[in-house]
């Protein structure tokens, strides 16, 4: 996937080789012929032998997708189309056969299969034959799983062996199936066993990533022919740092170890047992891309000050090898420094919180300051490159990314504290990252601003309606409010096994404690807040962001604006053309300096 601005989607691009951008070819730009840029690719997955590509397309944010073909020699597209292969929902994936003539895809219920209230549930993976129609495809797997059910599909490189990963909703929990060459399935773990993630090898083995008993992750491995969970050979142990993602190649193990938010690479010798460090920046999110030919990878790097980069790695040179996939930036952050720290939430939890800024700024409390977190989901919220961020340092401002429970930066412990009836330990943090940053100086209420997206959406809603005179402003985007609801929205009912529901007394008494619908109370001094929503997104409903503005208008006593920002021609985000994601971004900075009375120079 390549981005080209101005264009405003990205486009797909074939390349004889990662870099060589000299033989890149366009096999699909979804703005041609498209003046509202309404078109999107979802994701693709290349056939085994590199002949075709198929392309999950969907329309204005939706991720409503359906698979079309493309030939990879001329960037022609065949005749087939498989509607709803992807929904916001479930996702969807696709995975090709060894000898390419169709390929596996997850498929939601067609027609009249299903009652209306289930259209966008009960995933199930079917087959597709090239050059036949989708109504002749053939099941492959799925009656048994969840209703809530969220399938991802791989391969071995030959195409022999088929991997299912079946995760039960939004919680963590997940169940793997795997189809060997005669077509029989073995169920390889279930949802019981705590395995997070597996990987197959191309050793004849699958790799599996458990936690459970030991939450910052261990490596297991088992052969194709026989795979057992009970009888799993252990390759690598607990450590002291998190493993989030695992890469096996012919003799290495390549994995992702995460800090408290920042990551590395560590690269394992399978026959010596040897652990190798990639090198890389400090405080920098490093994830592993694509395994090569043999051993070698790509993997990708980015910073706070730093931009995102792809780097090719061979054990041979034991170096890291730049290429040309990622354009430089236009903007430096020479002047710009990065600094860590820890809050003390309310129960002594201490929460690293990463601080930007110029090099010299001053903690005299007058500094405006932008925090921003996540906390949900076992979702790590890494470092990030933001050229738009340059803008907020130059107008003097300071930028803050907080660590918060209940994402995965600490393990899966550090997620289990922060989701169900535990949640509210989530909003502790982020008002104690907040008290942190004013106490020492950094910034005060009067400049401090916050934003956050989706479940960061629902923590903007929580911390606005907790704490309002802590902060000057508030954005959020897309988000949650009315937790109440949320589980009878199609989406929301995947968010289940995260936020937990209403029919269970202990778990309902959570959500309606923090539910920031229902925690606004009428003659409170709010601060400004400005949410944002987008009509097609099928992952948070728009009239969540539409009842939250109303009451909060109702109630406000400040006479500070509550402002609702509304896209007609977007969803959750995925999609959104680059003209409308610069427009959205423009009124939020716009939003948020008018209120902390920011000037650029």
């Amino acid at each position: 996937m390549k981005r080209q601005p101005p264009k405003n989607q990205p486009m797909l691009v074939a390349m004889k080789s990662a870099g060589d951008m000299a033989s890149e070819r366009v096999l699909l730009d979804p703005n041609a012929g498209d003046a509202k840029a309404a078109l999107a690719i979802d994701f693709f997955v290349a056939s085994l032998d590199g002949r075709y590509v198929a392309v999950s397309l969907s329309e204005k944010g939706s991720e409503d997708g359906s698979a079309h073909v493309l030939d990879a020699r001329t960037g022609g597209r065949l005749k087939d189309v498989v509607p709803r292969v992807a929904y916001p929902t479930g996702g969807g994936s696709i995975a090709w056969d060894a000898k390419s003539t169709g390929f596996y895809y997850t498929r939601y219920p067609q027609g009249n299969e299903r009652a209306k209230e289930d259209a966008n549930f009960y995933q199930q993976v079917w087959f597709h034959k090239l050059g036949t129609p989708a109504s002749a495809d053939t099941y492959v797997i799925g009656k048994e799983f969840p209703r809530i059910a969220e399938t991802q599909l791989s391969t071995t490189r030959d195409g022999r062996y088929l991997l299912a990963s079946v995760a039960n909703g939004d919680g963590g929990e997940h169940a793997f199936y795997l189809r060997a060459a005669d077509g029989g399935w073995t169920k390889v773990a279930d949802f019981a066993d705590k395995v997070r993630s597996m990987s197959l090898g191309f050793d004849g083995r699958v790799y599996g990533l458990v936690k459970g008993d030991t939450p910052r992750g261990q490596v297991v491995a088992m052969s194709l022919d026989n795979p057992r969970l009970a009888g799993a050979k252990l390759v690598v142990p607990q450590g002291d740092a998190v493993i989030q993602t695992i890469a096996p190649t012919a003799t290495r193990l390549y994995i992702v170890y995460l800090a408290g938010g920042p990551s590395e690479i560590r690269m394992l010798d399978l026959g010596t047992q040897k652990l190798h460090t990639l090198p890389s920046e400090p405080v920098s999110s490093n994830a592993i891309g694509a395994r090569l030919d043999g051993d070698e990878i790509l993997v990708s790097s980015a910073s706070f000050l730093s931009p995102l980069a792809w780097y090719r790695y061979s054990p041979g040179s034991a170096r890291l090898e730049r290429t040309a996939l990622a354009a430089a930036s236009k903007v430096s952050f020479a002047d710009a420094e990065v600094v860590r720290e820890m809050a003390v939430s309310k129960d002594g939890t201490r929460v690293p919180v990463n601080i930007v800024m110029k090099k010299g700024t001053k903690r005299d409390g007058s500094n405006p300051l932008l925090l921003t977190g996540y906390g949900g989901y076992g979702v790590n919220l890494g470092p990030y490159f933001s050229e738009a961020r340059r803008v907020w340092l130059d107008a003097g401002g300071i930028y803050a990314l907080a660590n918060l429970r209940g994402g995965g930066e600490f393990g899966e412990a550090w997620h289990l504290a922060g989701n169900l009836t535990k949640k509210q330990a989530v909003f502790d943090d982020m008002i104690a990252v907040a008290q942190h940053l004013v106490e020492r100086g950094y910034t005060k209420p009067e400049r401090l601003a916050a934003i956050g997206g989706s479940n960061g959406g629902l923590l903007m809603g929580a911390i606005l309606t907790q704490r309002p005179e802590l902060f000057r402003a508030i954005v959020s985007i897309v988000g949650l409010y009315d937790m109440l609801r949320v589980e009878l929205t199609p989406n929301g009912a995947f968010n289940v096994t995260e936020f937990g529901t209403v029919k269970d007394r202990a778990q309902f008494d959570a959500l309606y404690g923090y539910s920031p619908y229902h925690r606004v109370k009428d003659g409170t001094a709010y601060p400004a807040v400005l949410l944002t929503s987008g009509e097609n997104d099928g992952r948070v409903d728009p009239y969540e962001s539409r009842k939250m503005a109303a009451r909060l208008q109702a109630a406000s006593s400040s006479g500070q604006p509550v402002l609702l920002r509304i896209s007609m021609d977007t969803g959750h985000g995925q999609g959104t053309p680059l003209k409308t994601r610069v427009e959205e971004e423009a009124d939020i900075y716009a939003f948020l300096m008018a209120q902390l009375g920011m000037v650029l120079p």
